[in-house]
């Protein structure tokens, strides 16, 4: 493998137009990821996830080089209907549109080709991966003061000329103080057996409110990860809503540093899998300073073959005084053969918190649904009304009603 992605790389870097500065750091990159490789289950991290033996096993085979240079034509039948909203458009890992026609020109800021920092604070070789192979990438500057009018959706689409291929994806957001963005993701996947390695990053200023929700729902064979960093300063709020569904594989990552005070994040999620689908999240809170407050809830409902993975981290410094942490997880499983992983950690070097996990799984409670039945109901209205009370908790948290009404009719749920 390691020829290829040598290989790869020159394609790459004569066809990109980079700077000798630039593709001196890519290389560095490039070889840090060579001497790691794809993670495997030796790292505590990927345990439940071997990412490395799931691309052999699901890909075999993979081309690390893509030609950018054509465009690729957008089918506006991909578009949310009835949600007036900004638009970011990758196709095959090419952007084909940026559209902020809601906005105030003057208050967002598209800066092209950012500079590429000189190295991770991560031991990530997947980022390593995306630092070295990104072909280009783009940062979002929303200005002081400011909140977008509409939210921004970025539709993550793939169609039938890939395969085989690693797609590596890279967008940076800069909240200005006491600005706003709802960012929505959606991915839309047509293609087979592609890897899908996407970065964001985010710096949320003062009094800065970041809402992110994340939609794969579309069942596809492609095996993805994503990592988001998000950086918050004082009285910033950061919400954050993953439904994962669709992907053969997905492992949402999300990294969290509460840097100032009175800063907060929120982390919900809904696996709902069937077949072998296998899906993972990852969380790391970090409460960095006095008086700040987290809050997770994760929910997976289960059928088949499927397996969902929680890893959920609350690391309280010893500076982080008055520290509000609050974790959850739980399973409906539908079959014998589902499975749920949950792993919750809390390290704490502050005295004075308040910080609780928790984890269970189980199959529907037969009483329940002998109570329903008795209703009236017959067993598969039982069993959905359950299920739906199960999950319906979980949307609930969603503070943005446009978006909680587009989540409730995708995945069915009814109050």
């Amino acid at each position: 493998m390691e020829n290829q992605l040598k290989n790869d790389f020159e394609k790459i870097v004569k066809t990109s137009g980079f700077s000798k500065k630039d593709i001196d750091i890519k290389k560095i990159y490039l070889n840090q990821f060579i001497k790691k490789g794809f993670p495997s289950k030796k790292l505590e991290n990927w345990k439940f996830s071997d990412i490395n033996q799931i691309i052999k096993k699901n890909i075999g085979y993979l081309d690390f080089y893509n030609d950018y240079s054509l465009p690729n034509k957008i089918d506006p039948s991909i578009f949310i209907k009835g949600l007036e909203h900004n638009k970011i458009v990758f196709i095959n890992g090419r952007i084909e549109k940026i559209e902020f026609n809601y906005e105030d020109e003057n208050k967002i800021e598209i800066l092209d080709e950012v500079e590429i920092k000189d190295k991770s604070n991560f031991e990530n070789s997947l980022i390593d991966l995306n630092n070295a192979f990104t072909n280009k990438y783009y940062k979002i500057v929303v200005k002081e003061n400011y909140s977008l009018k509409k939210p921004l959706i970025i539709y993550h689409t793939t169609n039938e000329n890939l395969n085989l291929k690693n797609i590596n994806l890279r967008l940076d957001f800069l909240l200005k103080a006491n600005s706003c963005l709802k960012l929505i993701d959606i991915s839309n996947d047509s293609s087979k057996k592609n890897f899908i390695n996407t970065i964001y990053n985010f710096e949320l200023n003062q009094d800065s409110i970041l809402k992110n929700y994340k939609i794969d729902q579309k069942a596809n064979t492609n095996i993805k990860y994503s990592f988001n960093n998000i950086d918050q300063d004082i009285n910033s709020v950061s919400e954050t809503f993953i439904l994962s569904s669709g992907s053969n594989f997905i492992k949402n990552e999300i990294n969290c540093n509460l840097n100032g005070k009175y800063s907060s994040a929120f982390i919900n999620g809904i696996f709902s899998l069937n077949e072998k689908r296998h899906h993972e999240i990852r969380t790391s809170i970090n409460h960095l300073i006095d008086n700040t407050k987290s809050y997770q809830l994760i929910k997976s409902v289960l059928e088949n073959d499927s397996k969902s993975v929680y890893q959920g981290k609350i690391f309280v410094n010893s500076d982080a005084q008055k520290t509000d942490g609050y974790q959850l997880s739980k399973a409906i499983l539908l079959s014998e053969n589902a499975e749920f992983n949950a792993k919750p950690e809390l390290e704490i070097y502050a005295d004075d918190v308040k910080c609780s996990h928790g984890s269970a799984s189980g199959n529907l409670n037969q009483d329940s649904i002998f109570y329903l039945m008795s209703r009236g109901l017959d067993y598969k209205q039982s069993k959905e009304l359950l299920i739906n009370g199960f999950l319906l908790d979980v949307v609930e948290k969603i503070t943005d009603s446009e978006v909680r009404n587009l989540i409730k009719n995708l995945i069915g749920v009814k109050e």
